[in-house]
């Protein structure tokens, strides 16, 4: 019998070791944590974003790197297919805003149990708290050598391991080196779907605020190449929140020394609009200072940082503000500056861009190009996607490929 080792317990390791032992291959899953898919518990804020309910077709509009190379992936094994293969297991799900699709008891842990019966009923051999310290090609087989120096001979081995992100559920870049020893090329790896930190040191005086329905503008060389809608957030460092991780998606593949972004806190009124709002507001508060006057329109903490950069003298009456200053301010608020500084840390990222070339895999099985009977799964590719259950979707669908073919 084909002997199959799977180095990695995260989602498509699971997915690639339970569907190549249900067409007859010995399987072992060995994974260095103490119980599989423990990036899985914290994915959709511990109730884990299991994919998107959109239809197959619109999953490439929302891969950043490489969409292309998914294209078997994502139609052999679909976002119905897992929702599918999770509720033969007794996990109901539900679909919510973005078409978000989650367990409907909200537990991430519910997931985790339907995806260790999946293995129990394949009988896929695991093994827990095992690290794997190296791993060699020789004879067309695969010896794989454990930190406590034991060894397992395997015929076929798919690595799955995960990227960089959250080494401290066991993504600490392992996969690439071992893809490397075997002679395979490593994208230059970057953080994605992370937060931001910015120069402006104004930041600080409005970290903790959120923002809600605002747009982000991303700009390379003071051309506009990305635009997120939605909800986000001030830290002391810089920005964060949904539309911000989108955002890190598209600009890490820029020279992030010539970025900067721009804040539109009213994106839904043009400026012709919000000049009249603002004439209202002003009329309401004609005698008091402009400081105190936009308390209707802004969050409070964001106005005095507005009036700074418009150039304007917080405490200048409103009946004196002129029509200039006034452009000025609707200007500021549809524009408020960023300056790009750099990437939060990789470990602080979702996924991890960059990896495994994709000149080197084959597509529609996901073996090596360089070395037969070689296979690699999930997020060590090099292909990322949006925030959504889009990247869990690669990693279950690449693991099947994988897991069929190997």
């Amino acid at each position: 019998m084909i002997k199959v080792g799977v180095i990695g317990g995260g989602p498509s390791g699971i997915i690639s070791a339970g569907f190549a032992s249900s067409r007859g291959k010995e399987v072992t899953l060995i994974e260095k944590n103490n119980k599989l898919g423990k990036k899985l518990f914290i994915t959709g804020k511990g109730r884990c974003n299991i994919t998107n309910n959109s239809p197959i077709e619109e999953f490439f509009e929302n891969i950043v790197t490489n969409n292309t190379f998914l294209y078997s992936s994502f139609y052999s094994f679909t976002n119905k297919d897992i929702i599918n293969l999770l509720e033969s297991y007794g996990v109901k799900t539900k679909v919510e805003r973005g078409n978000r699709v989650f367990p409907v008891s909200n537990k991430s842990s519910d997931v985790i149990k339907a995806f260790e019966e999946f293995l129990f009923c394949n009988q896929v051999r695991i093994l827990l708290n095992t690290t794997v310290k190296d791993v060699k090609h020789d004879n067309e087989k695969f010896i794989v050598t454990y930190q406590n120096n034991n060894k397992d001979i395997f015929n076929r081995l798919i690595i799955a391991t995960g990227g960089k992100s959250y080494p401290a559920t066991g993504s600490t870049g392992d996969g690439y080196n071992f893809a490397k020893q075997l002679g395979h090329t490593i994208e230059p790896l970057n953080p994605s779907l992370v937060p931001i930190e910015i120069e402006e040191d104004w930041i600080k005086n409005v970290q903790g605020l959120s923002l809600k329905n605002v747009a982000l503008t991303g700009w390379v060389d003071n051309k506009s190449v990305h635009e997120e809608f939605g909800e986000m957030l001030f830290s002391h460092y810089g920005i964060s929140g949904p539309i911000v991780l989108s955002m890190s998606n598209v600009i890490n593949k820029y020279d992030t020394r010539k970025v900067k972004f721009s804040i539109d806190l009213k994106p839904a009124l043009s400026k012709e609009k919000l000049d009249a709002r603002i004439l209202r507001d002003f009329e309401l508060n004609k005698n008091k200072q402009i400081k105190n006057g936009l308390y209707r329109l802004l969050p409070k903490r964001i106005i005095p940082i507005i009036i700074h950069l418009a150039s304007i003298n917080g405490t200048k009456p409103i009946n004196q503000i002129t029509k200039e200053e006034r452009i000025r301010i609707i200007h500021t608020i549809k524009n408020l500056p960023l300056t790009f500084k750099k990437f939060r840390p990789i470990e602080q990222a979702i996924v991890t861009s960059g990896g495994i070339s994709i000149n080197e895999i084959d597509p529609s099985t996901m073996e090596s190009k360089i070395i037969s009977g070689l296979y690699f799964a999930g997020e060590i590719i090099d292909v990322d996607g949006l925030t959504g259950g889009y990247n869990l979707q690669i990693a279950y669908s690449t693991g099947y490929l994988a897991g069929m073919n190997v």
